[in-house]
């Protein structure tokens, strides 16, 4: 598994506080909002990193839907820990043709492993996909959805040897208020056998104890 995840509790009063600013928010901005799909597949790490691209997005006029045909923009978080977790975002890809067809605005990103292990390579074989970004380059995906709105396609598979976003905070997905997931550590420094997971998640590093606590 890469990385380490620490399980905190928090006050389901303080969220209630919280989902009520949010929404005061989003009313204002009604208008300038887009709205994104994101899907996650594989580890908790993973599920940890949508909600780090939430935020990230969110500053950038994007709000969450679960309704995926509602979606401007849809992101797969992907694994790569075996070959069938990559069929499965393959086959994904394949229901969303129909979707893309119908809406000449829709972009399609893949992150993750996925998109760290095949690069350039998914955008060829997959035309539908329009950006791939890797695990340590989601702050740049406001930039690289620039371009894709531009009408190129955009990649960004660059690891990192210090990135751990703890400057960040995630904005939480189907969260009941009280559970969520902090990360302390990303990357594995362990080559294991047959684990791709040093080549997708880079070098472990860990975060401040300060931005933990």
């Amino acid at each position: 598994m890469s990385g380490v995840l620490k399980k905190i509790e928090k006050n389901p009063y303080q969220y209630n506080g919280e989902f009520t600013l949010l929404n005061s928010k989003n009313a204002s901005n009604n208008l300038l909002e887009k709205k994104l799909y994101i899907e996650s597949y594989g580890c908790a790490m993973n599920f940890s990193d949508s909600e780090i691209v939430a935020s990230v997005l969110s500053k950038n006029g994007y709000r969450t839907t679960n309704i995926v045909e509602d979606a401007e923009l849809i992101l797969l978080n992907t694994c790569s820990i075996r070959e069938k977790a990559e069929q499965t975002i393959r086959k994904k890809l394949e229901k969303f043709n129909s979707l893309k067809k119908s809406n000449k605005h829709l972009k399609i990103g893949i992150l993750g492993c996925m998109a760290e292990r095949l690069k350039s390579k998914l955008i060829e074989e997959e035309k539908i996909v329009d950006l791939v970004v890797g695990p340590d380059a989601y702050k740049d995906l406001p930039n690289l959805i620039y371009k894709v709105e531009k009408g190129q396609k955009a990649i960004n598979v660059l690891l990192s040897k210090d990135e751990t976003y703890s400057d960040i905070s995630p904005h939480r997905l189907n969260s009941n208020g009280v559970n969520a997931f902090i990360s302390i550590t990303r990357g594995c420094d362990n080559m294991c056998t047959f684990c791709v997971v040093p080549f997708t998640r880079g070098r472990e590093r860990s975060r401040d104890p300060q931005s933990i606590i």
